[in-house]
């Protein structure tokens, strides 16, 4: 008994031991050195904790790590996101609109002139978009690590040719780089990009060389204009009151399939909405793409990367990643 009660304290303390750590490393609660000093302190009384549970001086273990645990939790449950930060330029600014009826006005449309990661044009726009003309919807997912993890933006479409991309992404301040496993533990603000297509696209597939598949998707034109709307609100509700970006929770896939699931309902959970890289798949199973042509067929159809970096900033850049692309059924478009 008096083992079993010891293994159990001991793999609390390891849990606890590496959730401090990592916490305090992604989310230093005060100066840069503390981001290595305060992790180290944690593990060192984490360690003297185990040392003392071992030598059958349980007393002392819940002395050293119990007030410090205390104050460790008290901290992180008092973490707020906050929009005052000197962020990053692609981030700097929020989207948010205003809805007169079928009249949108869009605020900090990105629209930047990408020549390297380093190198680009700022330009932030306000954009004008009439609701009876939203006639598409396309899913592009861009590869950067493997066939698992993708990251997923949605793009709508106008009769006048217009196009508008919404990407949720991490909000990350100057100099900050990105971190899976950081996005566990509130390393980033949660944001939604409202990005002409030749800004968000061609960054991936020309300046950060990833790899891009575009899909049409099949939805009731109430249902795409819905989910505009549900992304402006969205974007309008971040800029009112920050939230933290998490990796598992509230990411690119889930936050969409939310606002789905809320439009259209009986939309069944599914480990690719979290293994983003397969979310096309998911996609085609609910029959939310085209069902005349296999998935691997949509796929090669729908792969962007080279025509986007042939387009380059062409003003057609919209028409020439579709070209090769079957249009929906009349029925479904």
């Amino acid at each position: 008994m008096r083992l079993a009660v010891l293994s159990g304290a001991t793999l609390a303390v390891l849990a606890g031991g590496c959730w401090g750590a990592l916490a305090l490393w992604y989310q230093p609660p005060s100066a840069p050195r503390a981001r290595v000093l305060l992790p180290g302190a944690w593990l060192l009384l984490c360690g003297a904790a185990l040392l003392s549970l071992w030598c059958g001086a349980a007393w002392l273990a819940v002395a050293l790590l119990g007030p410090a645990a205390a104050a460790l939790l008290l901290w992180w449950t008092k973490l707020r996101p906050s929009n005052a930060c000197d962020w990053a330029d692609e981030v700097a600014q929020m989207g948010h609109a205003e809805v007169l009826g079928d009249e949108v006005t869009v605020h900090n449309v990105r629209n930047f002139l990408w020549r390297s990661r380093e190198d680009y044009t700022i330009r932030w726009e306000v954009r004008r978009y009439d609701l009876r003309r939203l006639v598409s919807l396309d899913m592009i997912t861009s590869y950067w690590e493997g066939p698992a993890i993708a990251h997923v933006l949605f793009s709508f479409g106008f009769s006048d040719g217009e196009r508008l991309v919404f990407s949720v992404e991490i909000r990350r301040r100057r100099g900050q780089a990105y971190s899976e496993l950081g996005g566990f533990f509130r390393a980033y603000n949660l944001s939604v990009i409202a990005a002409d297509e030749r800004d968000i696209i061609y960054l991936r597939t020309n300046v950060r060389k990833e790899d891009d598949y575009l899909f049409h998707v099949r939805l009731p034109q109430a249902n795409v204009r819905a989910l505009f709307l549900a992304y402006l609100s969205q974007a309008n509700a971040l800029r009112q009151t920050p939230r933290f970006y998490n990796t598992l929770t509230v990411n690119c896939t889930t936050l969409v399939y939310r606002m789905m699931r809320h439009i259209v309902g009986g939309l069944p959970l599914d480990v690719r909405l979290l293994l983003s890289g397969y979310l096309p798949g998911y996609v085609y199973a609910v029959g939310g793409l085209d069902q005349r042509y296999t998935l691997e067929q949509l796929r090669a159809f729908g792969r962007i990367t080279q025509r986007a970096r042939q387009a380059g900033y062409g003003g057609e850049f919209s028409a020439a990643i579709r070209a090769g692309i079957p249009p929906l059924p009349a029925a479904t478009a």
